[in-house]
């Protein structure tokens, strides 16, 4: 079973456990207020293993599927069969916690704030996908094709937005800090790729 699977069977059966019993959401949510008072900073961990809603895991574990395969498969021609899993893995947790941190840094003292969700690690696979695949097709809303490195831009600008304006209490920060340590994070490991990155951006380009 690859690593994608795999996180994805424990998300499912954790977040359907936590959204049939409110005790146990409100136990592995993020709360920067919970997390300060109290030191409970596995929070920022197993927040990614909930969800708000069935359609909210849905959502993020198909496009998870999606594109968390094809960057597994990415990392283990790049790293390696171990390393490339381990890394890859790493990805995923890291950009949990790193996703988390600027809400908590913001909340710590709002004891009404509280998110769930792997938004924040499945938009760091995302734009790790982007990084090996700039110019590929995504469909926007399922519908819109738009070239990823388009999306990325649009995805970032409506997350930059969103976290000053929004008030919906979906964490958008997370998703934007998410994408961009995921694309920090690959090229940390493998500087190369940046020249990758840049040369399928402009040898690849339809115009």
């Amino acid at each position: 079973m690859s690593i994608t699977l795999a996180i994805i069977v424990i998300t499912c059966l954790i977040s359907y456990q936590a959204l049939n019993n409110r005790a146990m959401l409100e136990q592995l949510k993020h709360s920067p207020y919970t997390e300060s008072k109290e030191k409970e900073y596995y929070r920022f961990i197993t927040s990614g293993f909930v969800h708000g809603s069935l359609m909210h895991l849905i959502l993020n574990m198909y496009v998870l599927y999606i594109f968390g395969e094809a960057v597994e498969t990415y990392f283990t021609q790049v790293f390696g069969g171990t390393m490339g899993r381990i890394n890859y893995l790493l990805l995923y947790l890291l950009a949990i916690l790193v996703g988390d941190v600027p809400t908590y840094v913001k909340h710590q003292n709002n004891p009404s704030f509280a998110s769930v969700g792997a938004s924040g690690a499945v938009s760091a696979i995302l734009f790790v996908f982007i990084l090996f695949n700039p110019w590929s097709t995504l469909l926007l809303f399922f519908i819109i094709p738009c070239p990823a490195i388009l999306a990325a831009v649009l995805y970032v600008g409506y997350s930059t937005w969103a976290s000053k304006n929004q008030n919906d209490m979906i964490d958008h920060d997370a998703h934007l800090y998410g994408a961009i340590f995921g694309f920090v994070f690959a090229i940390a490991l493998k500087p190369d790729l940046f020249s990758y990155f840049l040369q399928r951006l402009t040898e690849d380009a339809p115009f």
